[in-house]
Order: structure tokens, then C-alpha cells, then sequence
């Protein structure tokens, strides 16, 4: 069995040092880092399963360093540490790239849960690409093209950058044109059933892709909510005509 490869970035030196403990405990190989700058550095020279940040460190903080890691590797899983336990931080962790969020304090086992989750639904993201020869780099969503080999939607004469999850979410809702899909189903098939979080978690990846693909986002007229239960594609959108690439 392969080891699993975790980049620790902890500026507590006793939080890292048992973070460290624990997953090796659990047969993980843990590398710890004692800052963002730190972080950076030993990403950049290896190649890791998982990343794990902390929020609140000197110079480089979480948030810098997950937006640094995303430019570079939009696949690898990373679970966010915050003392706060705001929301604020969860939000922005979440629009960084991060995959999941762990508030302080936190006990041995919802860490080793969490962390075994967000791998198991990042091996299945990789078995289901391998597997998708048949899926069209470019399909139209909308008013919108969105190109799955660029990660990126074209709607008028501006284009987006989208997220692996962003393009799951995207695809699925064009495979189910106007059929209702509830939340559960969402989070189930993207974000995988052994989710923790909670559904805000799906409204606020949906916020952002209604700013990229919706003609006025405040009033959505292609991802429409379906106030109790979900989530619906209207597939012609505003007037039906797709802009190509």
C-alpha cells in the first residue's frame, strides 16, 4: 500500500510536533512545516497526498498559501486549521480552494476522520477522470463554455477560472438538465458520503459560480434554488443562445 505524504504547516510548535505524532501513528508520513514561507518551500521540492494548514501564522499566512498551492495543483486536498471557529475564516478558506476546515480545539479522532475523507473522495475524483474519456472538454452551460481542460467558463468577453469542484458541480448539473437535485445529491456526488460539513457549504460554492455564469447573479436565472430541497439547470438560461469559444 502506498505511504500517504501530509504537509503539516503549524506555527505551535507542540500543536505540529502531535499532529506529527499522530499521523505517524496512523502510518501516515507527516512532514511538518513552522510557517507559510516554510510550507511553500518543502511543497515545492516534494510531492504530498495532503496539505494541512493553519490559519494564523507569521509572515505567509493559511489563506497565502493555499491560494499559492491552488495556482499550481488544483487536485491535492487541503484541510484548513482555525482557532476562530468564525465563519469568516470557513468562508474564505473554502473560496482559497480548501477542501475541508478543522476549528481548534479538535479531538484525535474528527481529525483522523476528516483527513481520511477528503482522501478517499480525492482517489475517487482521480478514478473517475481516468475513467472519462467519453466527457467533452468543452460543453455549454447556460450562456456560457466552459472548458474542462482549461478549468475556465467564457461568458461574453470574460472568462473565469473554475475549480475542480466548480467543473464536478457544472457537470453534473449538465447531465441533469432541469431535473431537481438536492442538496444531499450534490454534496454526496462532489463533495463524496463521508461529507462532514454542512450544505452551507454547497450555497457558497454555488454563490460563487452563479458570479461566473449567471448574466446577473442576483437574480439566477440557470442555476436556479429550489427553496427546501436544492438545486435546479435551467438550460436555457436567459435566452437559450450559448456564446462559443
Amino acid at each position: 500500500m502506498k505511504t500517504v505524504h501530509i504537509l503539516i504547516a503549524e506555527d505551535d510548535a507542540n500543536i505540529r510536533n502531535g499532529l506529527v505524532d499522530t499521523l505517524e501513528s496512523e502510518g501516515y508520513c507527516a512532514i511538518p512545516a513552522a510557517d507559510g514561507e516554510e510550507a511553500l518551500e518543502i511543497f515545492q521540492k516534494g510531492t504530498y497526498d495532503l496539505v494541512i494548514l493553519d490559519i494564523m501564522m507569521p509572515g505567509k499566512n493559511g489563506f497565502d498559501v493555499c491560494r499559492t498551492i491552488r495556482i499550481h495543483n488544483e487536485d491535492i486536498p487541503i484541510i484548513m486549521l482555525t482557532a476562530k471557529g468564525e465563519e469568516i475564516d470557513k468562508v474564505v478558506g473554502l473560496k482559497m480552494g480548501a477542501d475541508d476546515y478543522i476549528t481548534k480545539p479538535f479531538g484525535v479522532h474528527e481529525l483522523l476522520a476528516r483527513i481520511a475523507a477528503v482522501l478517499r473522495r480525492s482517489q475517487r475524483r482521480r478514478e473517475t477522470a481516468g475513467s472519462s474519456e467519453q466527457r467533452p472538454d468543452c460543453f455549454t452551460f447556460g450562456v456560457a463554455e466552459i472548458d474542462t481542460s482549461q478549468f475556465r467558463a467564457k461568458a461574453g468577453k470574460k472568462i473565469y477560472d473554475l475549480s475542480a469542484r466548480e467543473i464536478h458541480l457544472l457537470q453534473l448539473f449538465h447531465a441533469h438538465p432541469h431535473a431537481v437535485l438536492t442538496r444531499r445529491q450534490l454534496l454526496n456526488t462532489v463533495w463524496g458520503i463521508e461529507y462532514y460539513g454542512t450544505t452551507r457549504t454547497l450555497d457558497q460554492h454555488i454563490a460563487q459560480l452563479r458570479k461566473k455564469i449567471e448574466p446577473d447573479p442576483a437574480h439566477p436565472t440557470i442555476i436556479i434554488t429550489v427553496h427546501g430541497i436544492g438545486y435546479r439547470y435551467d438550460k436555457k438560461g436567459m435566452d437559450g443562445t450559448p456564446i462559443k469559444l
